[in-house]
Parts: C-alpha cells; sequence; structure tokens
C-alpha cells in the first residue's frame, strides 16, 4: 500500500447485516480515504474468509448486488438522508456508479467520469477509485457529509456495512449513514463543463412497408454546466438513443397497458424529481412518451439543490414532426420543487405542459397537470408514506380530473404493514405520463409477519397477505385480486415462495383473453378464479443460477397454465449466458378455444475487459409472433466516452420473414472544459 494510503484515515469493524444484523461482520474488510485539488480517492481491502475464488457475473457495468462480490460506498454530500451518489465496484474491477433518490433507491441509469481499478491476492482482492469532484454534486463550504461502505461477500453469504444498518433496509439506506468529516472543506470544482458530442451513422431498412434503404448521417451532442457545484444546466441538441438497451419482452394477458422504464442518459440524472413524482401506475409524467413517435430537436434540463432543503427541476424540450406526419411538434415542458421537512421527509410541487406547435387534431392542443405532494420518511425508516393530489387541463374536459391517493407504510425486522387508497377521475389525463387506468377508487392492504429460526437451513420465513380492491367512481365493486404467500429464505440465500390467488372481474372495456386480435369478451361480464402459484430462485453464488416457477388456475372461463424458467450459467469473469423463457397454455371455451404461446429470450455478455462490452440478445415471442435480435459492441475507450456497434433487426417466425433491420455506428465523446 502506498504511504499516501497509510497516512488516510481509515474505516473498518463493518457490522454484520445479512444474514443477521446482531454481530460484527466475518470477513474483514478496511477503508481510506483521501483527496486533492480535483479527486476524492478512496482504497478498500476487501479480506476473504480463505483462498477460493471470487464470485461475480461479468466485467459488465452496473451488475447485480446480489449476484456479486462487491464493494459499493453511498455518499450523502447534503447530509440530508434523503439523496447522494453511490460508487463501487465488484470483486473483478466491473464498475458500479448511480445516483441516490427517496433515502436508499440507487439510480443505476446514471452514468459519469471517474476511473478504479481492482486487484486481486490469495487472502483479498482490492478497491481503488478517483472520483473527480466534478462528478458529483455537492454544496461549496459543508464540511460534513453522510456515508457509509457495503460489502457484499457470496462465499459466507455476508453482507456488511461500516456504519450499522437494520436487516430489514438495503446497506443504502441513508437514514443509517455515517459522517464524512473533512479537516478541510472539500475544494471548490471550479468550472464545471462537459460537451459530449457524438457522430453517427447506420442503415436501416423497412420491409414490410417496401420503402427504400435509408441511409443515415447525424451529428449531435449534449453539455453539461455545473451552473453551481449542487446545479446542473444539461442541454441536447438532435439526440440519439439507438445505442440504448433493447426492452425485455413480457408476455401480456393484461389489460391495460404496460410500463418501461426511461433508459436514455439527458434524463436521468436528478431524474427522480421526475420520474418518482406520483405512484408506479400514477405518474403524471414519463419522459418515455417523449420522442416517441416524433424526433428530438434539443432540450434542456436544470436540476439539483438550490440549499441543503431545496431541489429543482426544469425542463424544456422540443420534438419535430413524424416521419409520416402523424404526430405534430410538440413542446414539452416541466416544472418540478422539492422542500425537505421533518429532517428526511418532503413536500414536492409539479407542473407539466404539453403543447402542439404544429398542426393537432382538435382536442389534442395541449394537457396541463398540476400535482402537489408529501413523502413522509421517518427519521428510522420504520414509518414511509405519501400523500398526493393532481389536476389535469385538457380541451373539452371538465370535471372528475382530479387524483387523490395516499399511502403509510410500517416495516420492522418482525412486521410489514401497508395501506394504500387511490382515487383516479374518469377525465383525468396525464398527456405526459403513465395513468393506464382511470375512473377507478382502489384500496390496497399488506400484512407481512416474518419468522427467524435460531438454526438450521431456513433464515427467514414469514406469511404475507395482499389484496387489491378496485370499485368504480360510485364505490360499486369492478374488481380484485388478494393474494396469500408463504415465504422463506434459506441460509444459502436460496428462495421459495407458494402463492394462493383469488380474482374478481368485472370487464368495464371490452377485452380479449389471448391478447391476440380474437373477438373480445363484452362490456360487463364478470369473471371469478382462483390460482396456485409457486416459485424457486436457486442460490446467487453458484456458476448455475435459476428461477422456476408454476402457475395453474382459473381464467375468465376457462384455465391457464404457465411455466416460468430463467436459467444463466457464467464462465467467470468474462461470459455470462442467460435464458428467460415461459410458456403459456390458456384453455377457454369458444371463440377463443386452446391457446399456446412461448415466450423466450437467450442473452449472452460477453466482457472482454470492463470496457468492451459485447451483447446478443434474441427475443422469440409467439403471442405476437415476432422474432427480435440485438446485437450490440461496446468500447469504453476512455472514461464516459464510449464507440458502438449495435445492430438489431425484427422479423416473422414463420414462414420467417424479416420485417426491418438497422445497422448503426456511432462515437460518443465526453469532454471536461
Amino acid at each position: 500500500m502506498d504511504e499516501a494510503w497509510h497516512k488516510a484515515d481509515s474505516a473498518a469493524n463493518f457490522f454484520m447485516v445479512m444474514p443477521m444484523d446482531t454481530s460484527r461482520a466475518k470477513v474483514h474488510t478496511e477503508v481510506r480515504m483521501t483527496f486533492d485539488n480535483n479527486n476524492l480517492y478512496i482504497i478498500a481491502v476487501c479480506y476473504t474468509a480463505g483462498p477460493g475464488e471470487y464470485m461475480v457475473e461479468s466485467l459488465k457495468r452496473d451488475f447485480a448486488f446480489l449476484k456479486n462480490d462487491n464493494f459499493i460506498f453511498f455518499l450523502d454530500p447534503f447530509d440530508t438522508r434523503t439523496d447522494g451518489f453511490s460508487f463501487g465496484a465488484n470483486a473483478a474491477g466491473a464498475q458500479w456508479d448511480g445516483t441516490m433518490y427517496e433515502g436508499g433507491k440507487v439510480d443505476l441509469s446514471w452514468d459519469n467520469k471517474w476511473i478504479s481499478v481492482v486487484k486481486n491476492y490469495p487472502d483479498k482482492w482490492v478497491f481503488e477509485a478517483a472520483i473527480p469532484f466534478k462528478s458529483i454534486r455537492y454544496k461549496k463550504g459543508v464540511g460534513q457529509w453522510g456515508i457509509n461502505f457495503s460489502r457484499n461477500d457470496l462465499i459466507t453469504t455476508e453482507k456488511s456495512s461500516w456504519a450499522p444498518v437494520p436487516r430489514q433496509f438495503p446497506t443504502a439506506s441513508l437514514a443509517y449513514t455515517g459522517l464524512l468529516v473533512w479537516d478541510d472543506l472539500p475544494p471548490d470544482a471550479g468550472t464545471n463543463i462537459s460537451i459530449i458530442p457524438y457522430a453517427l451513422t447506420g442503415i436501416s431498412k423497412d420491409y414490410s412497408a417496401g420503402t427504400k434503404t435509408d441511409w443515415k448521417k447525424e451529428i449531435g451532442g449534449d453539455a453539461k454546466i455545473g451552473l453551481t457545484s449542487s446545479l446542473n444546466l444539461d442541454l441536447t441538441v438532435n439526440p440519439d438513443f439507438s445505442q440504448v438497451d433493447v426492452d425485455q419482452q413480457v408476455v401480456n394477458l393484461n389489460r391495460y397497458e404496460l410500463f418501461f422504464p426511461e433508459k436514455r442518459q439527458f434524463f436521468l440524472e436528478n431524474g427522480d424529481l421526475f420520474a418518482n413524482f406520483g405512484y408506479a401506475d400514477i405518474r403524471p409524467f414519463f419522459s418515455r412518451r417523449i420522442g416517441l413517435n416524433a424526433p428530438i430537436r434539443f432540450g434542456t434540463r436544470l436540476t439539483g439543490k438550490l440549499d441543503k432543503d431545496w431541489r429543482v427541476g426544469l425542463m424544456d424540450i422540443q420534438t419535430g414532426t413524424s416521419n409520416d406526419a402523424l404526430t405534430p411538434a410538440q413542446n414539452y415542458g416541466v416544472l418540478t420543487l422539492q422542500r425537505r421537512v421533518f429532517g428526511r421527509s418532503n413536500i414536492g410541487f409539479m407542473f407539466i405542459n404539453k403543447d402542439a406547435t404544429g398542426t393537432s387534431p382538435p382536442g389534442n392542443a395541449y394537457n396541463r397537470n398540476f400535482g402537489v405532494e408529501y413523502n413522509l420518511a421517518s427519521p428510522s425508516n420504520l414509518w414511509t408514506g405519501k400523500l398526493l393530489g393532481l389536476k389535469s387541463f385538457t380541451p373539452g374536459l371538465k370535471g372528475h380530473d382530479l387524483v387523490a391517493a395516499a399511502h403509510v407504510q410500517y416495516l420492522s425486522k418482525y412486521w410489514t404493514a401497508y395501506l394504500q387508497d387511490e382515487y383516479v377521475g374518469k377525465n383525468y389525463t396525464a398527456g405526459v405520463g403513465y395513468v393506464p387506468r382511470v375512473g377507478y377508487n382502489k384500496i390496497s392492504p399488506l400484512i407481512l409477519h416474518n419468522f427467524f429460526p435460531k438454526g438450521g437451513d431456513v433464515l427467514i420465513h414469514g406469511i404475507q397477505l395482499t389484496s387489491n380492491y378496485y370499485f368504480d367512481e360510485n364505490f360499486k365493486r369492478t374488481d380484485n385480486e388478494s393474494t396469500l404467500a408463504y415465504i422463506m429464505t434459506l441460509r444459502n440465500k436460496s428462495t421459495f415462495t407458494v402463492s394462493g390467488i383469488d380474482t374478481y372481474i368485472k370487464l368495464l372495456v371490452p377485452f380479449d383473453p389471448t391478447n391476440t386480435g380474437k373477438t373480445p369478451l363484452p362490456i360487463g361480464s364478470q369473471h371469478h378464479w382462483n390460482t396456485v402459484d409457486v416459485q424457486f430462485a436457486s442460490k446467487p453464488q453458484a456458476l448455475f443460477t435459476y428461477l422456476l416457477e408454476g402457475l395453474h388456475g382459473g381464467y375468465y372461463d376457462g384455465y391457464r397454465t404457465s411455466l416460468i424458467a430463467q436459467l444463466g450459467y457464467r464462465f467467470q469473469p468474462y461470459v455470462n449466458l442467460f435464458v428467460n423463457s415461459s410458456f403459456n397454455d390458456l384453455r377457454l371455451p369458444q371463440p377463443y378455444g386452446d391457446t399456446q404461446f412461448w415466450l423466450i429470450g437467450p442473452k449472452a455478455d460477453i466482457t472482454l475487459t470492463n470496457t468492451l462490452y459485447f451483447t446478443t440478445y434474441v427475443q422469440y415471442n409467439g403471442q405476437v409472433k415476432n422474432i427480435n435480435t440485438n446485437v450490440r459492441l461496446q468500447w469504453r475507450y476512455k472514461p464516459a466516452s464510449d464507440f458502438f456497434i449495435v445492430y438489431g433487426d425484427n422479423s416473422i417466425p414463420s414462414p420467417y420473414t424479416v420485417k426491418n433491420r438497422q445497422l448503426v455506428v456511432k462515437w460518443t465523446y465526453w469532454c471536461n472544459l
């Protein structure tokens, strides 16, 4: 170890979090930190329980925490216990970085410029990193930051942290951070301007439409301007997102629209200010609505902290007209403010405006939303909750355009209790949001009790009861689903779950239960059935991992059997193979009859180094009769600077016919001024 590290303060004597949180960690970890005018430096010496290989998935960035030996740490530069940054690596050197929000969640879609290296020894592995002050947001003059260090060791199945964290919470929980006290105040990051240009060329052809081959030659880019050390201005001109990971296909037997998360880099920093306003099914703002059918021409985002208590988000994006001229040019404006109150709680405000700047069909000229929410987080994180109110403004729609929702949760080691209530008016419209269902009242209770055996193979087991009851606006029941589950976790981290599900549905709109375009069931028809679901997930520390699930029971006026298998094998650290598959067998009366379809998605991650990734993803979806192929080569030739080659196509499986294909080559460069 270098002499500079010997002089730095150290943190050791970690506490065990899993399997139990009542003792010190058995595997030893020692952390030291120092800094200069440009960077924050950290070294972590992770000792092992004995000789033997470490366990990792691959060298790919932003790995799955539970499937890797890893060291990560959490920074809360404002010491607010609500938001911050996370950095780290697995034992093979794959990097992990993300922004933190809601007191303990990490968004791994965020990437920034920093460097790290991992070295392996017979009795330990060592992580070293240099994180530029320009890459994180902090307030000048604040000399006390929240911090915690986390270690996951799969061989001993031990998760530990420097500051003790109760086992029911993730080690990322900022309610339980320790303190990083600066002898000298952190240096001013100085001028903080990053220019990120890109150049792209590509070829695509739509065989289904019979159009000519399209050659693409595009340039554009982003800029990040640090207005203060904690407030950032993002600019984008003619952005392109062709290198973004494809969405994982799923079997859709749902009556409502499915949700797929945002993956585009421009929308991600401080993205929780926009994306987490509301609930999972009541999102007044959903950035994937922007640029869905029309190109983004330019955009600006101002996000960050005004001081310890205030966060701000301001966004304005202009799109062009779609190629088929069916979607007019639109302007999207969003303002969100968040004020911290009572320690870790906050009050948030949001205003959303969507305006057509081109020719628009009547009734679509604009849509506006205004909302306010209160987010409760107790100092110990035992109590959390939310109180939400929204109103929309849409031409031709008046009344029944409100949303009122709330929930409260109690989370202890032995008990979890949760209650949520929602009302969404039938005329509520979120033109830039994700609200798949309107015109309902909903009540959702949950209760869970855990048991902790003192010995044996079972680490923890418990019984959980959940329900979702829907009513129309006059409080007449429309549908409900209740689940009673027994959940067991073994000491080797494998899990077993068996559930009984009771379902009742009164259709409010016509619905084809196969979602394959057949004659729908009529409005007002009522259906009731029961289902048994059994799932087993193997221990994550094995080279071969699997999840098996079987479901059987009623389904509308017939029966459904579903088999799901997720299989993975790793030739660590260079190759990670994964197959996600499901088979659905629907036995229904005419006109549906018997319907079977497969979903199979093999994926191969080949990581030659922690900067060179090759990913192949093939997805066959029998429900929509489509084969999707995506092949991506990514070379991170410098920190946060990439070269991509991406190939994708969609085909009809039988007879095999290509619908469309594209090949894209893209170069990006991150330049700090």
